[in-house]
């Protein structure tokens, strides 16, 4: 073994395997792969080893699609065996929101040029002659899907990886990574210590008892899944193809497939999910699997016979009953771990043959490159922050498990361990009908229910039932006044004598030159792709406001703290839990907000995109002159302490003006009837170029982080390009990862969407090709398996001269 590598990967599952695999494919060759057992002895072994297309994830579905290819391939390559079944699958929907949820599906595949199609009854019983129907209205037919050989899909990515220069070492136990004074890592293993540029957590159900060796408390728990394989199916024994895998998430909460000549049922049971390992799995545990738990999956393992007679009369000769690593939100960690610089997980996977080759090929962009060539917004471990502890992980990781196979509306709720960040503004909106999502662990109010409205969540791909509340909160805002709690958003002090350079040094926009002024500023990579956007207030001389996306905080706290110098003086303060953020918007603002403070409010005084500190309700603020609605609008910044008071006065002096609250579904109606772009729009995945942003980067500065990169995509020209789109949609709207089409030809996908209420018009942006991101353009975007007409839009269809903004 060597005692140097670039990078050391600890865990030989899927996940591990991949990532040695890509990051050899990408050149780095001197890796090394440390496992304790033999390759895929926690959990990988004893997958079903199934992946398909059918995911309505865009970034989940590029990396199963990529996955089976690469399985198909993989055997030829390698020269290990696979067993690749390519049987396809069917999805069954039995109501209608099953399926417009897989005709969302479909609006998804059809531009990443996955094969797949919506059938009926008659179809689905020639593609499978065995599986009751009763009930069912389609399916998803993804003809591609299919299963392979677990083992066999690891071994041939880690003999992919040996053949091309890696290195892995089986049965070797790493029992800690230490820092160097030098900014190594030094990965201590029971043959001897390897020193190493980057360390990889690929550790499966160990993942967190790895993480802890460094500091980092990641939100894993071991879930347990069944699988059982019947006795052989007599009418399977004639068969000249295999049957497609059925996908029966309403009735047997699961998938039921041939298997060889056997039938194999798969169950994430909808009842009393149950979890192991919770304080840590044993390093001992190997190939590890516990007693089958029939009481627990027994409703749904019934069902699996009844949909399937031919199997009623046949015993069970095997049952798998393993455990699985999932997280809270049920999708992976796959990136930097908080707070430790060199230090990645991929981890967290609780499908990962289906996502492993795809996290390995991501991930492995991202540690050579910088960057990868799709959003890992969703992915990135610092989504969590110190609320997402133990027993928070292991609640909403048994939500998740429950989940599983529901259905997944856009925005569903979780409810499980909330509320774990709340303002003071929780009980007190929550009286006043406010219906609360989850961000990043805060409590914020997404839609209030008024007039008798039932004060809970409504899901559906179509408009639902909070549209109409929506709608009346936009009318609100643009007519009158509104007031919302938007403390979700990350904020951070910068100050000392190098702030301002050192902010200049990693912003493409300059900063503002003159105490109380704003700008709004994106920081890049080398690549010139998007790593954050910030709203800038300059406070003083040498002290800075940063304000930022929720789901960045932690991200953008690394990203800060990575790219300071040891000489640069500059203090980088995470205020995100000390600051509320009330914001109060509309034609009244003013009018509302001078009746509790004494601060001049006119436009001579205070000017669009300037911030000071003002005295509001007797506490102190840093009110911000900025708007995300469009509108004449503050943002209240204050202590957590003072947003009560600060509230009721706001709310008391609003009622003359006819205030009302509003949440963010109805911001996001407003937003998007100004095109202001969010974390949807500004990704890993492009420049400034490419988002039209160019015109917050001052090119003519001296150099910034990503400046090069950004004068090079300026002269080559865009990839892509982000366009505003008007779209003839009929009662449902865009909702992201959409394809566009231009004469029947996919040209590029929806980043975000939604009804704008004032205007009266369905709204969306999209990436496309460059060729047609031209105004006046038409094109077709696909909602829910229809093709809509669209029109590309030469700006912002709501006040786009900014007269209201400057009001």
């Amino acid at each position: 073994m060597a005692a140097q590598a670039r990078v050391v990967i600890v865990g030989g599952g899927i996940m591990g395997a991949s990532l040695l695999y890509h990051l050899a494919k990408e050149g780095w060759t001197d890796c090394t792969l440390v496992e304790k057992a033999e390759l895929t002895s926690g959990s990988t072994w004893h997958a079903a080893g199934q992946t398909t297309h059918s995911i309505s994830s865009f970034g989940l579905a590029k990396m199963n699609g990529y996955g089976i290819e690469l399985y198909q391939q993989l055997e030829a390559e390698t020269g290990q065996s696979v067993t690749w079944h390519g049987c396809g699958s069917l999805r069954l929907a039995y109501t209608e929101d099953e399926l417009d949820w897989i005709k969302y599906t479909l609006s998804i595949g059809r531009g990443l040029g996955h094969p797949m199609e919506i059938v009926g009854p008659e179809e689905i019983r020639r593609l499978h002659p065995y599986y009751k129907l009763d009930g069912v209205l389609a399916a998803l037919h993804t003809p591609d899907d299919g299963h392979l050989d677990p083992a066999g899909g690891c071994f041939a990515l880690a003999k992919g990886a040996k053949q091309m220069g890696a290195t892995v070492v089986r049965h070797n136990r790493v029992m800690d990574i230490k820092p160097t004074a030098g900014g190594e890592w030094r990965v201590v293993t029971e043959q001897g210590d390897i020193l190493c540029e980057q360390v990889v957590n690929a550790g499966g159900c160990y993942a967190r008892q790895i993480g802890q060796w460094v500091g980092v408390d990641l939100p894993i728990v071991s879930a347990l899944h069944h699988y059982l394989i019947t006795d052989t199916v007599p009418e399977f024994m004639e068969l000249d193809r295999e049957l497609p895998v059925i996908r029966d998430d309403t009735v047997v909460s699961g998938y039921v497939r041939q298997e060889q000549k056997s039938a194999l049922i798969g169950i994430y049971e909808k009842a009393n999910p149950a979890v192991v390992w919770v304080e840590g799995a044993p390093w001992e545990a190997e190939h590890e699997l516990f007693e089958a738990d029939y009481d627990r999956i027994g409703p749904w393992l019934e069902a699996a016979f009844d949909r399937l007679p031919v199997i009623q009369d046949l015993g069970i000769k095997r049952v798998v009953h393993g455990a699985i690593p999932d997280t809270p939100d049920g999708a992976p960690l796959l990136g930097p771990a908080p707070g430790v610089r060199n230090f990645w997980c991929a981890c967290g996977a609780q499908v990962g043959i289906a996502w492993g080759p795809g996290a390995g090929r991501y991930l492995a962009q991202w540690m050579v490159h910088g960057a990868a060539e799709i959003n890992m917004r969703g992915f990135d471990p610092r989504r969590y922050g110190s609320y997402a502890d133990l027993d928070y992980a292991v609640a909403k990781t048994k939500e998740d498990y429950l989940l599983r196979h529901e259905i997944p509306y856009p925005g569903r709720d979780r409810p499980a361990a909330r509320p774990v960040r709340t303002t003071p503004l929780y009980e007190p909106m929550k009286e006043r009908g406010a219906v609360f999502e989850e961000v990043c662990g805060w409590e914020r109010p997404a839609w209030f229910a008024t007039d008798g409205m039932a004060q809970e969540h409504v899901h559906g791909f179509r408009r639902p039932g909070w549209f109409k509340a929506a709608a009346e909160e936009c009318k609100a805002v643009r007519e009158r006044v509104g007031l919302g709690d938007v403390s979700a958003f990350a904020k951070y002090d910068v100050s000392g004598p190098d702030a301002a350079a050192f902010l200049e040094r990693l912003s493409a926009n300059r900063m503002p030159r003159r105490v109380g002024g704003i700008v709004l500023a994106h920081m890049l990579n080398e690549l010139g792709t998007i790593e954050g956007e910030f709203t800038v207030v300059r406070l003083a001389e040498e002290r800075f406001y940063l304000v930022c996306a929720a789901l960045a905080e932690l991200k953008m706290r690394d990203w800060m703290l990575d790219h300071r110098r040891p000489e640069e003086e500059v203090a980088i303060e995470n205020v995100t839990d000390a600051f509320g953020v009330l914001v109060l918007a509309g034609p009244r603002a003013r009018d509302v907000l001078g009746a509790v403070t004494d601060a001049p409010l006119d436009n001579e005084s205070f000017r669009w995109l300037t911030g000071r500190e003002i005295e509001v309700a007797g506490g102190t603020c840093r009110a911000l002159r900025v708007s995300f609605t469009g509108e004449l609008a503050w943002e209240l910044h204050l202590p957590m302490d003072q947003m009560a008071a600060c509230y009721e006065a706001l709310w008391s002096a609003g009622q003359a003006q006819g205030i009302a609250h509003f949440g963010s579904y109805a911001l996001n109606s407003l937003r998007m009837e100004k095109a202001y772009k969010t974390g949807h729009e500004l990704t890993n995945e492009v420049t400034l170029v490419e988002a039209d942003a160019l015109r917050f980067a001052k090119l003519d500065k001296e150099d910034f982080l990503g400046r090069q990169a950004t004068l090079n995509s300026q002269q080559q020209g865009a990839r892509f390009s982000c366009v505003y789109l008007a779209v003839e949609a009929e009662d449902a709207d865009c909702l992201g990862a959409e394809t566009v089409f231009v004469n029947g030809r996919a040209v590029g996908a929806v980043s975000s969407g939604g009804f704008g209420h004032h205007v009266g018009r369905s709204l969306a942006m999209a990436y496309v090709d460059p060729a047609v991101a031209v105004p006046g353009n038409a094109l077709d975007v696909m909602i829910l398996g229809e093709r809509r007409a669209a029109k590309v839009l030469d700006g912002p269809v709501y006040d786009p001269g900014n007269e209201r903004l400057r009001a």
